[in-house]
């Protein structure tokens, strides 16, 4: 049978990992600087950890994990019946308690709840791990992929909401290309549910308005319509997600509109406040009030942030928000927290199709030492730990092949330099190295050639 991978899974060579490294350390520095620190949790978690959290359409993309034993055929009458129940979407222990981690924001509250005794608040953490999604893979969408997160909890100060802005803003700049950094509120949101009379299809509102992009306006009023929203209710909505401005002009025109609903007036105050924090500081990207944004996982209440690139036809890069009681869910009340997300596997796409990854991201070895054999083998292959000791990328080809053979790997490999230790070279103690770019050829003495490799 030839092998094949399943669908929505990819493999990644050398050069794919060096690259994504380059994004992945690029984060990490941004998140330490900021004073995040780092956190590792289980690929899998128990199913009742993470089921109710992401709402009726995340809660259907969990990928389920089947318990052992499933095999005893003195359970077999009892596994025909569970299994029942599962496909009429129900849960059951005696088929699955654990699943594959959808996000790392369950995760995280799930240790802060278990640990909470033993760490300093407000606990600023960051994670880069890979979650898996039951989704349709389609461009930019994968079922496992990493995804890049810093959460602050124990802090309400929606300076922590601005700092992350300041975070998405700082790190696209470092990788090279431009973002829309959009924010929303979930307060607003519940204004606008409330003076549309929504109040209580707030969460069939969200989900609509989250697939606007998608599926346009005419698209979300239907969804609102069958729904039982009214024809003048659904025309309120439309008011509001259509329209634009700056932040000075959406936010005047929220006030107005929203003079009724104190929960909206309260969204508006603290999108306010993170402007204030913004306009004290030079960003790079745009940061605009995005009235469509809405962030559909249930357990966001405040602030909502994402951020998407026009250079590349591509979905969102990123995104996060405010969750006053995530902690509650597992029995810690009161525990308020903010948190974003980056996805790694977006940004290669966008990098890769701009063509944006520098140089020094796409090869690991600096120096490639040829190959001559016998005596001349032992020069090379001492000479090297001279650059291994200063901790400089180099090897030595295995064999004393044909030259050709050799200078053919240094090209495929993409490596920068080839070091050549002859006849000439042994006697002199010294080694010629060369440019595989530009086919300059230097004599130098070693140390000379470990400060040129140091530069790279």
């Amino acid at each position: 049978m030839k092998p094949s991978l399943p669908s929505g899974t990819r493999d990644f060579n050398a050069q794919e990992i060096r690259k994504r490294q380059y994004i992945i350390n690029t984060i990490k520095q941004i998140y330490e600087q900021f004073g995040y620190e780092p956190l590792e949790t289980p690929a899998m978690e128990n199913l009742t950890t993470l089921m109710g959290k992401y709402g009726d359409e995340g809660d259907k993309l969990i990928f389920k994990i089947l318990n052992n034993g499933l095999d005893n055929p003195d359970k077999r009458t009892q596994i025909t019946t569970d299994f029942e129940q599962i496909l009429s979407g129900k849960n059951n222990k005696g088929i699955t308690e654990r699943a594959l981690r959808y996000d790392l924001t369950i995760p995280f509250a799930r240790y802060v709840v278990m640990n909470f005794g033993k760490l300093t608040l407000p606990y600023k953490r960051y994670q880069i791990q890979p979650v898996w999604r039951a989704d349709r893979p389609q461009k930019g969408r994968y079922r496992e992929f990493y995804q890049c997160d810093a959460d602050a909890i124990g802090t309400t100060s929606l300076l922590t909401e601005a700092e992350l802005v300041q975070i998405y803003d700082t790190v696209f700049a470092k990788l090279g290309f431009k973002v829309r950094i959009m924010v929303n509120n979930r307060k607003i949101l519940a204004g606008i549910a409330e003076v549309c009379g929504m109040t209580d299809k707030f969460t069939d509102l969200t989900v609509a308005i989250d697939k606007l992009d998608k599926i346009g306006p005419n698209g979300v009023s239907a969804e609102l319509s069958s729904k039982g929203i009214s024809d003048e209710n659904l025309q309120k909505i439309l008011s509001f997600i259509q329209f634009e401005g700056d932040y000075i002009e959406v936010l005047n025109f929220l006030t107005k509109k929203l003079l009724p609903s104190k929960v909206g007036l309260q969204g508006i105050i603290e999108l306010q406040a993170v402007f204030r924090y913004l306009n004290k500081i030079e960003l790079t990207n745009t940061v605009q009030i995005d009235l469509t944004l809405a962030r559909g996982l249930n357990y966001y209440t405040g602030c909502i942030l994402e951020v998407k690139t026009e250079e590349v036809k591509m979905g969102s890069l990123g995104g996060g928000g405010r969750y006053d009681d995530l902690t509650g869910t597992f029995g810690l009340k009161g525990v308020s927290g903010v948190g974003i997300s980056f996805g790694l596997d977006r940004i290669y796409d966008v990098l890769e199709e701009l063509n944006r990854f520098p140089a020094s991201a796409q090869t690991g070895l600096h120096a490639l030492f040829i190959n001559f054999g016998g005596e001349l083998e032992q020069y090379a292959f001492t000479t090297l730990q001279s650059f291994r000791a200063k901790n400089i990328p180099a090897e030595i080809y295995p064999e004393p092949a044909k030259l050709k053979k050799q200078m053919d790997y240094a090209n495929h490999r993409q490596i920068p330099f080839t070091i050549f230790c002859g006849e000439t070279e042994l006697q002199s103690g010294r080694v010629s190295v060369k440019n595989m770019l530009t086919g300059e050829q230097l004599d130098l003495s070693v140390a000379e050639a470990v400060m040129l490799m140091e530069k790279l």
